[in-house]
C-alpha cells in the first residue's frame, strides 16, 4: 500500500467519525441561533467510558458493551448495555437500581431519580471495579507487549541472529539499555533497571498509538492513568535512593558549614527538597496527560471547523490540517514515551549515583 492511499484512508476514516460523533446525541448539540457547540462531541472523544462505541447509531451503531463490576453489599457484575445504547436508561441488578450520568454509576430508585446539588448528584455511589474502555485498552497494550516479548524470545532460541519480532524489539531495548538506562543512571547499576523502562517505553508507546486509532480510548490522556505511573516511578527512585540520596535531602549543605550557620537555611532548603519528591512525578503525571489530551482535542476541533462553519468548501482545509496534526502525533507518541522514560532513568540515577569525592 502506498502512501497517498494510506492518506485516503486517513482521511476517510477521520471524517466518517466526525460525521458519526456529530450528529450523534453526544455531539450535536446546538445553542440558541442553531450554532454547533463542539464542546460535547470533544469531551465524548476524550472521555472514558463504559461501552465501547465505534460507529453509527441507535439500532445501526456499532461497537460492544464492557463490563460492569461493582461492590454495592456483594459483588454485582452485569454488561453496560442495560445502561441502553445512550447509557441514560437504568440498570436493575438483584433488586438495586443504578445510572450512568457523566461516566459515573450512581444508586437510584426504579425511576432513575438523581438527588442534584449543584451540577453534582448527591446519590450513593457503589465502589466501582468495572473494565471501561481505557482499562480495557490497557489489556489490549498488555497484550500486544507479552505478543512481541515472547515472539522475539522465541526467535532468539532458534537463533542469535534476530529474525522476525525480534528484528524489531532489539533495537528498541538497546535504545532504552544504551541510550536512556546507561546514560542516566550509570554503568555500576542500569542493569537492575533496563527491564522497567523497556516496559514503560513500550507501554506508553504502544498506548499512544493505539489512542490514535479511530474509536479508540485515550488512555494515557487519562489523568488517573499517568498518575499510576508516576507513582510507580515514586516508589521506584525513592525505594532505590541510596545514602547519598536522603543524605543530601536532609543534609544539602553537608559539612560546608557548622550546625549553627545553617540551621535557618535548612527550614528552607530542606522542605524544598523533600517537595522534590512529590513535584518530580507530578511534572510527568502532567507532561504527559496534558501532550496527549491536547493532541487529541485539536484534531477533533479541527474537524469540527466543517460544521461550525456550515459548509463542506472547508473540509479540505479542515482535514488537512487533521492530518497534519494526526502525523505529528505519531511522532508525539513515541516522543513522548521517550521522555517520560527518559526523566524515570534521571531521577533513578540522581537516587543511586555513588557520592562524589574532592581530590
Amino acid at each position: 500500500m502506498n502512501f497517498k492511499k494510506l492518506i485516503v484512508i486517513f482521511c476517510a476514516m477521520w471524517f466518517g467519525l466526525a460525521s458519526a460523533e456529530v450528529h450523534s446525541d453526544h455531539g450535536a448539540s446546538a445553542e440558541d441561533g442553531g450554532k454547533y457547540n463542539p464542546v460535547p462531541f470533544i469531551m465524548h472523544h476524550i472521555q472514558d467510558s463504559h461501552s465501547w462505541h465505534l460507529w453509527g447509531e441507535g439500532d445501526n451503531s456499532f461497537g460492544f458493551s464492557l463490563p460492569v463490576i461493582l461492590f454495592d453489599e456483594g459483588l454485582k457484575v452485569f454488561s453496560s448495555s442495560k445502561f441502553g445504547h445512550h447509557e441514560d436508561q437504568v440498570a436493575e441488578v438483584d433488586g438495586k437500581f443504578y445510572k450512568l450520568y457523566h461516566n459515573k454509576i450512581y444508586e437510584t430508585d426504579a425511576q432513575g431519580t438523581l438527588q442534584m446539588e449543584g451540577d453534582h448528584p448527591t446519590n450513593k455511589m457503589p465502589l466501582d471495579f468495572s473494565i471501561t474502555k481505557v482499562v480495557a485498552q490497557m489489556f489490549l497494550a498488555g497484550l500486544i507487549l507479552l505478543i512481541l516479548g515472547f515472539g522475539a524470545a522465541s526467535a532468539y532460541k532458534k537463533s542469535n541472529v534476530p529474525s522476525g519480532l525480534a528484528k524489531f524489539m532489539e533495537p528498541i531495548v538497546v535504545f532504552v539499555r544504551d541510550d536512556i538506562a546507561l546514560q542516566n543512571i550509570g554503568s555500576l547499576r542500569y542493569k537492575k533497571y533496563v527491564p522497567y523502562l523497556v516496559t514503560l517505553f513500550l507501554f506508553i508507546w504502544v498506548l499512544n498509538i493505539l489512542g490514535l486509532v479511530p474509536g479508540a480510548a485515550n488512555t494515557t490522556g487519562n489523568i488517573a492513568f499517568t498518575m499510576v505511573l508516576a507513582v510507580f516511578t515514586l516508589l521506584v527512585v525513592n525505594f532505590s535512593g541510596r545514602k547519598t540520596y536522603w543524605g543530601h535531602m536532609f543534609d544539602p549543605l553537608g559539612n560546608n558549614m557548622p550546625w549553627a550557620g545553617k540551621i535557618l537555611v535548612y527550614l528552607i532548603l530542606v522542605p524544598v527538597e523533600l517537595l522534590g519528591i512529590i513535584t518530580k512525578p507530578f511534572a510527568l503525571m502532567i507532561r504527559l496527560f496534558a501532550n496527549m489530551t491536547a493532541g487529541h482535542i485539536i484534531i477533533m476541533a479541527l474537524i469540527s471547523l466543517i460544521f461550525i462553519m456550515k459548509t463542506y468548501m472547508i473540509t479540505p482545509v479542515s482535514l488537512g490540517l487533521s492530518l497534519f496534526i494526526y502525523v505529528l502525533e505519531v511522532l508525539v507518541a513515541a516522543l513522548q514515551a521517550y521522555i517520560f522514560t527518559m526523566l524515570t532513568a534521571l531521577f533513578i540515577g540522581s537516587a543511586v549515583e555513588e557520592p562524589h569525592h574532592d581530590h
